[in-house]
């Protein structure tokens, strides 16, 4: 008796159907995620964080409250990613500037000038980090975080012009970096007040630009 051996071909893999709709899905998914952020962050920037409802986030996106729950399960977890997207946002091309060659301060009053075109961020920022001064908002302890690493890295780049001789006699780093700080949450403030006088609004980076200059010895 003879055994007769028969050999299977090999074919390339496709993607399956299911595999092609869970693709599909996916990237369907990551869409509306970003829209949900796009949105929120709109929203938090014009009502504050309080007011603002996951309902209008979801209708501004056509989508269902449950449907906007799928992505965020509260509105406390949508707060932290719309944070994040944007530190996410401004700290990639800040670090591009710098490795472009650009000065810390310079690179500094870039991120003001991109923001100059981007109200809805600047409000945003200007309306949580006032909320957030209140221990119980969900941003509190973002925002005490974002300052001390704000502070901390301008205190050293003050500190490092100290050490060459070009910071001002008399001016300490630390006060000198919380200056700074507080020009640019300041004129973000008076940028915004300004919105319904477009010819009045103040400039932004140059304020900065203006603030440091009056530090440094150079």
């Amino acid at each position: 008796m003879t055994t007769e051996v028969t050999t299977a071909r090999t074919t390339p893999a496709t993607p399956s159907a299911a595999s092609s709709a869970r693709a599909g899905g996916y990237a369907k998914g990551r869409a509306t995620r970003e829209e949900i952020l796009d949105a929120a962050m709109l929203l938090f920037g014009e009502v504050g964080y309080h007011t603002a409802s996951l309902r209008e986030v979801a209708s501004r996106v056509g989508i269902s409250h449950p449907g906007l729950l799928h992505h965020f399960s509260s509105k406390a977890v949508l707060l932290a990613a719309v944070l994040e997207r944007r530190d996410e946002v401004d700290e990639a091309a800040f670090q591009a500037d710098l490795d472009a060659g650009h000065d810390y301060f310079d690179a500094l009053a870039r991120i003001v000038e991109r923001n100059a075109a981007r109200p809805g961020i600047v409000e945003l920022f200007a309306t949580l980090s006032a909320e957030a001064t209140s221990p119980d908002h969900p941003a509190h302890a973002f925002f005490q975080a974002r300052y001390r690493t704000v502070v901390g890295s301008t205190t050293a780049e003050f500190e490092r012009r100290r050490d060459e001789g070009r910071l001002r006699p008399g001016i300490d780093p630390d006060m000198a970096a919380r200056l700074t700080v507080a020009v640019m949450d300041g004129m973000q403030i008076q940028w915004l007040l300004a919105a319904d006088t477009p010819d009045d609004r103040p400039d932004m980076a140059a304020a900065l630009r203006a603030q440091v200059a009056a530090l440094l010895s150079d």
